[in-house]
């Protein structure tokens, strides 16, 4: 069996197990942009919290999240953790959005695959994790995310031993057709696995791929 075949195998192993997950959760193309940015070291329930707060003062909106003071944008996604970073960020994020598409996204999205992650890479505070969730989950570009879950499944089960982000994510998409479904349900899948059993010490017999 080929990488290509092991892969596709493990896919629909997790997928007839797990069940679809449906990532990335949010109502909107800016909502999964902002949850990409303060997803940044904490947990989604943090980012939650904090995009409940962006809503109930009305400012999931493009326009006024590039007017809102940052101090004030600091307190209002608090809950999420390093709140003052986060919020530059996330100021950041928005600047190009408004100052260079007009607000908007459609616009951005327009771009080809390589420009567009060269101009997320380009904002401050962006980096490629943060940069490919936004292609992949708001911009439905067929960008393969790799995290620390990623690479803890690929070395558990003696998939490959690339360190850097670039090789990791270079080893999926090298051997899995770019869909832009496959690569959100294939990533999803690794991380509920990681939460699940292939944990920092594995629970191995009770896996879904002990047999693989």
């Amino acid at each position: 069996m080929n990488t290509q075949q092991r892969l596709n195998n493990i896919f629909r192993i997790l997928l007839e197990n797990f069940g679809p997950r449906n990532w990335w959760p949010g109502e909107t193309q800016l909502e999964i942009i902002v949850g990409a940015v303060l997803t940044q070291n904490t947990s989604w329930k943090n980012v939650e919290r904090a995009i409940r707060n962006l809503k109930t003062k009305k400012l999931l909106d493009i326009k006024k999240l590039y007017d809102v003071a940052p101090s004030l944008l600091s307190e209002i996604i608090r809950p999420a953790g390093y709140f003052n970073i986060k919020a530059k960020r996330l100021k950041n994020v928005i600047t190009v959005l408004y100052e260079h598409y007009n607000g908007n996204i459609e616009r951005l999205s327009s771009l080809g695959v390589n420009e567009l992650r060269s101009i997320l890479l380009a904002v401050n505070g962006i980096g490629p994790e943060t940069a490919d969730s936004i292609l992949l989950y708001a911009l439905n570009k067929p960008v393969f995310v790799v995290d620390a879950y990623t690479k803890r499944f690929l070395k558990n089960h003696r998939l490959y031993n690339g360190e850097s982000y670039a090789d990791v994510q270079a080893y999926f998409m090298k051997n899995l057709p770019a869909d832009v479904y496959l690569y959100n349900e294939f990533h999803a899948l690794i991380v509920f696995l990681c939460q699940s059993y292939c944990k920092k010490t594995p629970v191995c017999h009770e896996c879904p791929l002990k047999n693989v």
